[in-house]
């Protein structure tokens, strides 16, 4: 596998997290759900997943701090490392049955992200950094375009409208 200790550890527990998830998912008429805030939702995969990213990163770095969505924050022995998980990224995607959603993974050093993973159960598709490494996808290296123009890029718009996009366009444009 590509990367560090640290990142192999990551890309471990992000993988097992999101096949528990994916389970749930198959079956998400059946979760338990309740409301943390309005219109934000939590369900027992959310917990359940995020207890497997516990039990994995703490127990290969029994030392480093701890922030989650779910759980909040725990200061480790070690001040200057922690992990930061959302162990359900999408959960309104997920509990509306949209596969569009993620286990979210990252380690922080003296106050910097210094690896992140991002895996997509649905697509078993890991996305993953290091600093100083790259990014990958699965085993891929990942690059920057060529493209020196914003026109000539793709981009991804939530809710495209060409009245709307139009504008943007035109606007970018004048960046390029």
């Amino acid at each position: 596998m590509v990367g560090s200790a640290n990142l192999n550890v990551m890309l471990k527990a992000a993988r097992k997290a999101g096949r528990a998830l994916a389970k749930d998912f198959r079956e998400v008429e059946n979760l338990q759900v309740s409301m943390k805030g309005a219109g934000d939702f939590v369900s027992r995969a959310d917990i359940a997943a995020e207890k497997i990213l516990k039990t994995e990163l703490m127990g290969a770095r029994p030392t480093y701090g701890w922030l989650a969505e779910e759980g909040g924050a725990e200061p480790g022995q070690d001040p200057t490392r922690r992990w930061i998980v959302d162990p359900l990224d999408g959960t309104t995607n997920f509990l509306h049955g949209l596969p569009h959603w993620a286990v979210s993974v990252a380690l922080e050093h003296k106050g910097e992200v210094v690896a992140g993973v991002i895996y997509d159960p649905s697509k078993d598709e890991a996305f993953f950094a290091e600093k100083g490494a790259g990014a990958w996808l699965n085993e891929s290296r990942l690059r920057v375009s060529g493209r020196h123009k914003m026109i000539e890029s793709i981009r991804r718009e939530m809710g495209w409208q060409p009245s709307v996009s139009g504008r943007h366009i035109v606007t970018f444009a004048k960046f390029s």
